[in-house]
């Protein structure tokens, strides 16, 4: 195929729907992965239905994908968080948790790489999180969110001579459909957040879907292994998140 193909996991709403808008606007043909159909309807856009957290059921779609498409662009969006003290956790949910934001992120990587070798080609965005800085009661979340750092890291140094980069996106406050379930719009605690905030306003799904085009541009090939917090500069520790 030779068509852009990008893989986005967890794209039916907020982050995930606005970085598939931006990829469909741009010409690429994108395969969005998540359990339900994606409110984005588009030619381009296909979905494969599937619960990333069953790890024997993303590797079968993830190689069913690659042999389609040879896709050579993939964002690892999704995410899911279970907010709790440490020790009340469930270790059902630290297993969530973790199957969900890290270990299929991992599947599919290794699933679109002997596309991107044989391209001698490829981009790789990890969605990281600003919480992977540290946030009560995030420690799960937290410690997956840095954990795709890590991988970032160490995969832009195994991968940079065959053409593949690999960076990462730590996207701070951003109005989505479940931030906001958290964090009402106009509600005395999204005020307080958004004073906190050094540009004064939310992140908006686009903001992440620009950084993500950067990275994907032919022309930063010469940029990998890097984590970019597009947070408004809430990263640098004044915000109350």
């Amino acid at each position: 195929m030779d068509a852009k193909v990008a893989i986005v996991t967890g794209a039916s709403s907020g982050i995930g729907e606005g970085i598939c808008r931006r990829l469909l606007d741009e010409g690429f043909e994108v395969v969005a992965l998540q359990r339900s159909v994606p409110h984005l309807q588009h030619v381009h856009l296909h979905h494969y239905g599937v619960d990333l957290a069953d790890g024997s059921a993303t590797r079968a779609v993830a190689e069913e994908v690659a042999r389609e498409f040879a896709p050579t662009y993939l964002v690892n969006n999704a995410g899911a968080n279970r907010p709790n003290l440490i020790d009340e956790t469930p270790m059902a949910d630290f297993d969530y948790v973790v199957d969900l934001n890290l270990r299929a992120a991992v599947i599919l990587t290794r699933a679109v790489l002997p596309a991107m070798r044989a391209a001698k080609f490829g981009r790789i965005v990890n969605i990281s999180s600003r919480a992977a800085l540290g946030k009560p009661r995030f420690a799960i979340y937290a410690a997956t969110k840095a954990g795709l750092v890590g991988l970032t890291r160490s995969l832009a140094l195994e991968l940079g001579r065959h053409g593949v980069t690999v960076n990462a996106i730590a996207p701070g406050p951003v109005s989505t459909p479940m931030f906001n379930d958290a964090n009402p719009p106009g509600s005395p605690q999204t005020k307080r957040l958004i004073e906190g905030i050094a540009v004064g306003r939310m992140g908006t799904p686009e903001d992440i879907a620009e950084a993500v085009m950067f990275f994907f541009a032919r022309g930063s090939g010469f940029v990998t292994g890097q984590l970019l917090h597009v947070c408004g500069g809430a990263s640098l520790g004044s915000a109350p998140l």
